[in-house]
């Protein structure tokens, strides 16, 4: 194996599925059609909103920022793990790993905000309906979606920065089909309690305190609900979030199980990470847009209106 002591910019190795090099192109095959359908369902979703004007409110102005970092999380593993299955092109530059990396994480954490402020939707929507649109104006979502990009950009510009100064020694092969953090800092050779620390900050002033206050606010929402006197208005309120709490659920329990795997799977086959990770950044695009278009009226609504007059055209 080759010896990058004091290279602190070595070629690096994906690996794709570790165990399961022999079945790469066999594995391809479901890969590619996630990815198709994570792609179709969310571009799909965003010409939806943007062209019909019965989805221009707030509600579908956050589906369009989720469907948003959905398609950009897909696009930023796509080329490398579909290249490893079907190329076997195992090969990353270390400045476009950190790309790389760079961009998973942003697309997670924007993702993880995103998800915040759709709860926070829910809670204006249900607690007070009669100023949802003046509170949650155009220029608002707008801001919103601003601080989301920047809050992500501003959180791991030191975490990449960081991984430049670090020296690569003897290994330089990478577990999964994409660069991930806490994969590339453990092939240095030099100390990493700094990188470690901030990875953890992190991942903690992000989806950890996002997570806290998506609880809070459907604590909040259960309030405003069970204040309602009407039961066929409380199962009203209660049904436009199924659709959100769904997709917090399938974004953060592929985390959670992420999390507990490295920390007390070490005993399990080198391959369940890695599925485990690739599941976690492929089915919350997938799901999503399959969720809200069986979750909400107005997307199927909107959806059969574009059938309709396609049929009519043609």
């Amino acid at each position: 194996m080759s010896d990058f002591h004091n290279c602190t910019s070595p070629t690096l190795l994906l690996m794709g599925v570790p165990g399961l090099e022999w079945a790469h192109v066999w594995i391809s095959i479901p890969f590619c059609c996630l990815y198709l359908t994570a792609l179709s369902g969310n571009t799909l979703i965003l010409f939806l909103v943007f062209t019909e004007p019965s989805l221009h409110e707030p509600m579908y102005y956050f589906l369009s920022m989720l469907s948003t970092t959905d398609i950009g999380l897909c696009i930023s593993t796509l080329v490398t793990t579909l290249g490893i299955f079907w190329l076997n092109a195992r090969e990353i530059s270390f400045n476009a790993c950190l790309s790389q990396m760079f961009f998973i994480h942003l697309f997670t954490f924007m993702e993880s905000s995103v998800l915040l402020a759709m709860a926070f939707d829910r809670f204006v929507a249900i607690s007070n309906p009669l100023q949802y649109a003046t509170i949650l104006t155009h220029a608002r979502i707008a801001q919103i979606g601003v601080g989301v990009i920047t809050r992500g950009t501003v959180i791991l510009t030191p975490l990449v920065l960081l991984l430049r100064h670090l020296s690569f020694c003897y290994s330089h092969t990478l577990h999964h089909s994409y660069c991930f953090h806490p994969d590339v800092m453990k092939l240095s050779c030099s100390d990493t309690k700094i990188n470690s620390a901030f990875g953890l900050t992190a991942i903690i002033s992000t989806a950890g305190v996002d997570s806290i206050f998506i609880v809070l606010s459907y604590v909040l929402i259960i309030r405003s609900v069970l204040s309602i006197a009407s039961p066929e208005e409380r199962k009203k309120a209660f049904s436009t979030c199924i659709s959100h709490i769904t997709a917090v659920a399938i974004f953060y329990i592929p985390l959670i199980s992420l999390s507990f795997v490295h920390r007390f799977g070490k005993r399990a086959p080198a391959y369940v990470p890695t599925l485990i990770a690739n599941i976690y950044l492929l089915i919350p695009p997938v799901m999503n847009p399959i969720i809200y278009s069986v979750k909400t009226k107005q997307i199927q609504k909107a959806m059969l209106k574009l059938v309709y007059s396609k049929g009519i055209h043609i």
